[in-house]
């Protein structure tokens, strides 16, 4: 694992960078404007492939969403009659849950920069998550065939994305402490066999906060990127680009 050094000017550094990624950390934020804030980004870095990498960090409102070619008999529920929020997004995969609780990252990477592989990108993503599971003495594995990071049998991250021009969108969801209740309603990406647990389960006062950090620290650490602190995103939606 690489050495990090934490700036005064709020950046977050590996060892040697030559890449810089720009991070916001938005708290809670409504699925549809984070989904916009995505895609004016994804845009702007096909304008101008010359931006920096991005990485942002936050949590949803509960919400279920389903991939481009996600079935929906994953969902127990009727989508035309439900009081719930549905989206269906250009990521892979199938019907998942996000609510607060759940960190939920996605990373806006030139691929180009880094290396030109989707599997590799997907191993990476799933590699970040298990080393912050790591830092709590907790072993998270993969499975073969799957996506995602089980830990002790259950499913505490999921990953989703979307790769254009090897500009990448939407990204990984890990369950820190939420509320377990909404994943009832799915079948957690098509999956039968496999139940959706939270570190929470393992680690009862596991601190959101601290796992948030951790996750940026580790993302710099793995993706070997110089991680700096954000504009205010709200600017971009009065962009023209």
């Amino acid at each position: 694992m690489m050495n990090l050094n934490v700036y005064d000017k709020g950046r977050i550094s590996a060892r040697s960078p030559q890449r810089y990624c720009d991070l916001y950390q938005l708290g809670l934020i409504d699925y549809a404007v984070a989904w916009t804030l995505q895609k004016k980004m994804v845009a702007m870095r096909r304008v101008n492939p010359n931006q920096p990498d991005v990485l942002i960090i936050l949590e949803h409102p509960p919400v279920y969403t389903l991939g481009q070619g996600g079935d929906l008999e994953f969902l127990k529920f009727d989508v035309a009659q439900t009081h719930r929020q549905v989206y269906r997004v250009e990521r892979g995969g199938e019907a998942t849950y996000h609510c607060p609780g759940q960190l939920v990252g996605y990373p806006i990477l030139n691929l180009r920069r880094h290396r030109q592989d989707l599997h590799w990108y997907l191993r990476q993503l799933e590699e970040v998550i298990i080393q912050v599971l790591a830092q709590y003495q907790l072993e998270g594995k993969r499975i073969r065939g799957l996506t995602g990071v089980w830990l002790d049998g259950y499913k505490v991250a999921a990953i989703g994305v979307k790769v254009s021009r090897w500009i990448t969108m939407h990204g990984f969801a890990l369950n820190v402490c939420p509320d377990l209740a909404g994943f009832r309603e799915i079948i957690p990406c098509g999956i039968t066999d496999k139940p959706v647990g939270s570190l929470a389960q393992f680690r009862p006062n596991i601190s959101i906060e601290q796992v948030q950090q951790d996750i940026a620290r580790i993302f710099a650490a793995v993706f070997e990127v110089d991680l700096r602190l954000g504009n205010d995103p709200k600017i971009l939606f009065h962009s023209k680009t």
